[in-house]
């Protein structure tokens, strides 16, 4: 009785990841769904009305595949994957930065590049965290983003606001925008996606200046993917291919979310003239 207990002690303790490895579940083949992990509260990305881009992207998979479409809703906080893929209660992030290391990257689906929002009046026509006329000026930035500390060497005095906030209380971004709007502040350089879709919800619209022709050392451009988990590599074939085949249609919904978009030489695509500026 003793040896067994003593043996069924030392399973549960490797089982737990006490010194050696448990192999991870052989990959599906077969889907009865596809299952989204996202967050509820996340626009222009996603929310739980289904308003969201990546929401429209999800639609078009689940219709591809002929399955239903299922979410997972969680904050995108701390632990999002680890809460989310890695408990394999849900198959797959839309959105995930190429390289991000917590999950296996598909292709990417877009590009995007921080950008400048300012009030259509002002004047201001940076596309350049250098560009002399930002000196001054009190620019709102998300706290830990890549504009910061360029913003603080051109010699614009920096407004900022919380990076890792829980999306059901708190809108960060929504709150910058609300300050150029109000005149608290003269701009904001935001991640393209949020600028677009929050400078168009103001009234009059702000002006979003995408920063194509910044030579500071901040990195602003950064190509979106898919996220999975590692060891599903027909996953993410398929997923490939389902890119490849709609990403005229994917573009379109990205465009009409107002997200700013860049081709692969990193100029700007303008919506109906034929893709690059």
């Amino acid at each position: 009785m003793r040896r067994a207990f003593c043996f069924l002690l030392l399973w549960s303790v490797l089982a737990l990841g006490g010194g050696v490895a448990v192999a991870n579940p052989p990959e599906r083949h077969e889907r009865e769904a596809l299952r989204v992990c996202t967050d509820g509260n996340n626009m222009p990305f996603s929310n739980e009305a289904g308003e969201g881009f990546e929401n429209r992207i999800a639609e078009l998979m689940a219709e591809d595949m002929g399955v239903p479409l299922v979410y997972v809703w969680a904050p995108q906080v701390m632990g999002f994957v680890r809460n989310t893929l890695e408990l394999r209660i849900c198959d797959v992030m839309i959105g995930a930065v190429a390289g991000y290391e917590f999950v296996q990257n598909t292709n990417e689906y877009y590009r995007s590049i921080y950008a400048l929002v300012v009030p259509e009046d002002s004047g201001i026509e940076a596309t350049s965290l250098e560009d002399p006329s930002l000196q001054g000026l009190r620019i709102g930035v998300v706290a830990e983003t890549p504009p910061m500390v360029a913003l603080r060497r051109t010699g614009a005095v920096v407004a900022g606001y919380p990076l890792m906030v829980d999306t059901r209380v708190r809108a960060p971004v929504r709150d910058a925008i609300e300050d150029v709007a109000a005149g608290k502040t003269d701009g904001a350089v935001l991640w393209g996606p949020l600028a677009g879709y929050y400078a168009s919800r103001q009234d009059p619209p702000l002006r979003v200046l995408p920063l194509v022709d910044d030579t500071s050392d901040a990195r602003l451009g950064y190509r979106i993917t898919m996220g999975i988990r590692r060891g599903e590599p027909h996953w993410k074939d398929w997923i490939n291919d389902f890119i490849d085949r709609h990403q005229d249609e994917i573009n379109t919904i990205l465009a009409e979310h107002r997200v700013p978009l860049l081709d692969r030489r990193g100029q700007l695509i303008v919506p109906g003239e034929g893709g690059e500026s």
